[in-house]
């Protein structure tokens, strides 16, 4: 099988006197599939996504997304949505999709527009004059207006209110190429165990559990958040 987006034995270490955030980890995923990242906070998910985007290199080992290290040509692959806005806040909404169209090829400022609208938000604001949790669905359907092969969302519904939820995973899900994959990390496992094909759970930087979510909810009997919880209660 191919795989889209390959780790072999990846160790990132910060501090030589302290346990590196990743450990050996060691996964491959394939295309066509929404996968949940999933762990405690420390268990190395966010190194383990800088890395994929190759804004961190690695102490040891190797990652590759289409065959290819992290880097230049990799950026056309790859959408991300990272934790933290890092749109500029003076910018228009407008301005901010003539930018990405301008800056990638594959997005589409229709696809753009029309969930703005759905979402009633109007692209002649600033982004500075919006609430935190507009920001953030602004910056997602600039992620998801794009073709990629790879979407990788670090929470993506954390800053939201629990009634656009829905809307935002009906967004995530309906809004890229069946053939993508969509790399989700978030702690709200419960609002978006549903739309999961994959659960990968991290500890200690190392994957402790790889398998379909399916399985996981006939194997154990309970939800993933369950089994999440009992898995990482201490």
């Amino acid at each position: 099988m191919n795989y889209l987006l390959e780790a072999n034995c990846l160790y990132k270490r910060y501090d030589s006197k302290k346990a590196p955030a990743l450990n050996g980890l060691t996964l491959n995923i394939p295309s066509g599939r929404i996968v949940g990242l999933l762990g405690p906070n420390g268990s190395g998910k966010t190194t383990f996504i800088k890395l994929i985007n190759g804004l961190l290199t690695p102490t040891s080992g190797t990652v590759t997304i289409g065959g290819m290290t992290p880097g230049t040509q990799t950026k056309s692959l790859i959408s991300y949505l990272p934790e933290r806005t890092c749109l500029q806040s003076s910018m228009k909404i407008e301005e901010l999709v003539s930018f990405f169209a301008d800056f990638y090829p594959d997005f589409s400022s229709e696809k753009a527009y029309h969930m703005f609208s759905s979402l009633h938000i109007n692209p002649s604001d600033k982004l500075k004059t919006l609430s935190k949790g507009t920001r953030e669905k602004v910056q997602l359907i600039l992620v998801m207006s794009r073709d990629a092969q790879l979407y990788i969302l670090d929470e993506p519904i954390a800053g939201v209110d629990p009634a656009a939820r829905d809307y935002i995973l009906k967004t995530i899900i309906s809004n890229y190429n069946e053939n993508a994959t969509i790399l989700i990390s978030t702690h709200l496992i419960s609002d978006i165990e549903n739309i999961l094909d994959d659960v990968i759970f991290i500890r200690e930087g190392n994957v402790f559990l790889y398998a379909s979510a399916e399985a996981i909810r006939e194997e154990k009997g309970k939800s993933l958040d369950a089994y999440f919880r009992e898995v990482f209660t201490c």
